[in-house]
């Protein structure tokens, strides 16, 4: 009959076994940096938008609605003649106006929105100024559109990690390093924020005003962050 191993007996046995097992530690990582290197051009904007409405005010609504329809409905077929202008309708409401004590409606007003958008924009300088005739304006933007944004972002790409190596270069040299390598990088949009700008004016006894209009440029930029390990000789 075999004797059973005591307990206490057996527990040394275990633990001296796992003392002869190699050490097992966190890998160590020595002389990394973390650095972010960032690259920006100017893009021209490419589009113009602007934002027309109409407005009045009638004791009846239904006529109310009724004009404001027929105004705007006029002002859709001539903006939809010019090609290459993208037409559509913006917001439109109506609401009651009251008389000094706020107590009784005395009429109802409403508003209803036409939006224009186009890359020509002497264009739609001149549609705009036609339509006002009508309409008023309540606001003129420019942007840049989603190819021509890409195509600088393609293109400012590799100058950040091109710049990002050149700070990587720099500071393997000051810690007296002979290479370097890259442990991880990260490229991101770094954004970019519209500019908005009010058209000037211009106005003429024999034609309708006209927006001299000038659009601008917003910035784009790429980020590089990265860490890199120094590898001393």
């Amino acid at each position: 009959m075999l004797s059973s191993v005591p307990r206490s007996a057996a527990l040394l046995a275990c633990l001296a076994g796992l003392s002869c097992l190699p050490a097992i530690a966190d890998e160590q990582h020595y002389n990394q940096v973390s650095l972010r290197a960032e690259v920006s051009s100017e893009v021209a904007h490419d589009r113009m938008h602007v934002t027309l409405y109409s407005e009045a005010q009638n004791q009846d609504p239904a006529q109310l609605a009724a004009e404001t329809t027929r105004t705007l409905n006029e002002a859709l077929r001539h903006a939809r003649k010019s090609e290459g202008v993208i037409v559509s309708q913006g917001s439109r409401s109506s609401y009651p106006v009251y008389e000094e004590k706020g107590q009784q409606i005395t009429g109802w007003r409403e508003r209803a929105e036409l939006r224009l958008e186009s890359g020509d924009f002497a264009k739609l300088s001149s549609l705009t100024a036609e339509l006002m005739q009508t309409l008023k304006m309540s606001g003129m933007h420019f942007s840049v559109s989603d190819p021509i944004r890409k195509q600088n972002e393609d293109a400012l790409l590799k100058d950040a990690v091109a710049a990002f190596r050149a700070r990587a270069q720099l500071a393997t040299e000051a810690l007296g390093g002979k290479d370097y390598k890259i442990v991880n990088l990260n490229l991101s949009n770094g954004g970019y924020q519209p500019v908005m700008r009010s058209a000037a004016m211009k106005f003429s006894m024999d034609s309708a005003p006209v927006p001299e209009v000038e659009a601008g440029t917003r910035q784009v930029s790429i980020s590089a962050d990265g860490v890199i390990e120094v590898l001393m000789p």
